[in-house]
């Protein structure tokens, strides 16, 4: 899937921003999983197969580091300020 997933959403960048880029990657999924039967599985969809899990995400718990290191927020875009930078 990944080999695929390169050729056919990375390959030739049309994309020029994140938005389009991501929506290149949803046909992709869109594709890979509802359209393209494949071998493994018998040449079904793996849309047609697939099942939630019956368990229920709790998120996880809050880290703890030793008292020598530094915590360190990142925001949700991905920025660390250290010292108001």
């Amino acid at each position: 899937m990944h080999l695929t997933l390169k050729k056919e959403a990375t390959k030739q960048p049309a994309s020029f921003n994140f938005l389009q880029q991501q929506a290149r990657f949803d046909d992709f999924l869109e594709e890979f999983d509802n359209d393209r039967p494949h071998q493994a599985l018998r040449m079904k969809y793996p849309g047609e197969l697939y099942t939630p899990s019956p368990r229920i995400y709790r998120g996880t718990e809050e880290p703890e580091y030793p008292l020598h290191d530094r915590t360190i927020r990142i925001t949700n875009c991905g920025r660390i300020g250290i010292g108001r930078r």
